[in-house]
């Protein structure tokens, strides 16, 4: 489904990513860990084709969806055509607009259908808080119900390709766990997932395949039943 080959990503004089290769199957969870500046946004910021400022610009590889280089692709048309989406580090949620309103943004890529009434009750589904919450103020709500938030302003878009970074940040572990559940569940419907996290064990225990970022480079990759068990990967990103 996604190809990245031989990437190179930059932030004006400085690169991040120094020709990184991999690929995620549909119907697979596959994760991106490594440790911070590691390169893991960056990637993920790239397949979105996201502009500057504050993104990268691709310098030398291809990234494919399908077949398709994404670099043909008007970045707008990344998730209204392709159906790819991101939930940002940092939920970037608007704070000022309801729960509610949060979710019906991103249903401009989804002009006339019918399905989208359905659709916003499955978040309601997914995630009972919002459903309680669907009128109040999202600046009000918890750091956990933020991120339930994120997670379901990527859903809103009917996205066939679901990225995340760092959905676990600043969230209890309860939450934490709660919300990997979650994407397993959405995962066991049929959607894609690329998650970067930098809680590696738990993304190695949920994902299908990872591969390990070391200052812009990959350094390991397989999956991840054979991570978990790796000496050095338990010794650097697992803790021992």
């Amino acid at each position: 489904m996604l190809r990245v080959e031989n990437i190179f990503a930059s932030y004006g004089k400085i690169e991040a990513v120094h020709g990184i290769s991999f690929h995620v199957d549909e119907g697979e969870i596959v994760t991106l860990i490594g440790a911070n500046g590691a390169g893991k946004s960056t990637t993920l910021k790239a397949i979105m084709r996201l502009v500057p400022p504050g993104a990268p610009v691709l310098t030398k590889g291809d990234i494919f969806f399908e077949g398709r280089s994404l670099l043909t692709v008007e970045p707008h048309n990344v998730v209204a055509k392709l159906l790819i989406a991101l939930v940002p580090e940092g939920r970037h949620i608007f704070g000022n607009l309801s729960v509610l309103e949060n979710l019906i943004l991103p249903t401009w890529t989804r002009k006339n259908d019918p399905d989208v009434p359905m659709d916003m009750e499955r978040i309601f589904e997914l995630f009972p808080r919002l459903g309680e919450r669907r009128n109040q103020r999202s600046d009000t709500l918890s750091g956990g119900e933020q991120q339930m938030l994120a997670v379901g302003r990527a859903l809103m878009t009917k996205c066939r390709l679901l990225l995340l970074d760092e959905p676990s940040m600043g969230l209890a572990p309860q939450l934490m766990y709660e919300m990997f559940r979650t994407l397993k569940k959405l995962n066991e419907g049929g959607l894609t997932i690329v998650v970067v996290e930098q809680n590696a064990r738990l993304a190695l225990q949920v994902a299908d395949r990872g591969y390990v970022l070391d200052t812009g480079e990959i350094v390991a990759e397989g999956p991840c039943a054979a991570l978990l068990d790796d000496p050095e990967i338990k010794k650097i990103y697992l803790g021992g």
